[in-house]
């Protein structure tokens, strides 16, 4: 089996999720949303970017408005609709609760050691019977 493959499949599976979480803090330019992505260590190619905001946009969950640029064209900026934010934040749930599941089975003991609830993150230490 392709490790390389399976890696891309969980990138692309929390992808979507990522972006949205860029969008809902406020309107953003893409190179900006790829700039994010890159500093979490989640490169993006604007050739997949392009395409799924796109998708998003025609699924109503983006808007966007067009800036006039001082140095080029006019930029488009994207923003989450009322559709989008209460897609977002559904998309948020489901993301918590399976961050802490995978957790769960991935610690020897049962128990994640960090757990995700909203904007932080409680870690708890590792028991003493575990090898962590």
């Amino acid at each position: 089996m392709n490790i390389e493959n399976t890696q891309s499949q969980m990138r692309k599976g929390v992808l979507e999720f990522c972006i949205l979480s860029v969008i809902q803090r406020g309107e953003v330019y893409p190179s900006d949303i790829i700039e994010e992505m890159k500093k979490a260590n989640l490169n993006i190619l604007e050739g997949t970017l392009y395409p799924l905001l796109t998708r998003l946009k025609n699924a109503d969950l983006l808007t966007y408005r067009w800036v006039e640029s001082s140095s080029g064209p006019p930029r488009k900026y994207f923003s989450l609709t009322e559709k989008g934010a209460a897609f977002y934040k559904e998309l948020e749930q489901t993301w918590n609760e399976m961050a802490s599941s995978v957790a769960t089975v991935t610690r020897p003991n049962g128990k994640p050691n960090a757990v995700v609830t909203g904007e932080s993150i409680e870690v708890h230490p590792p028991s003493p019977e575990s090898p962590l």
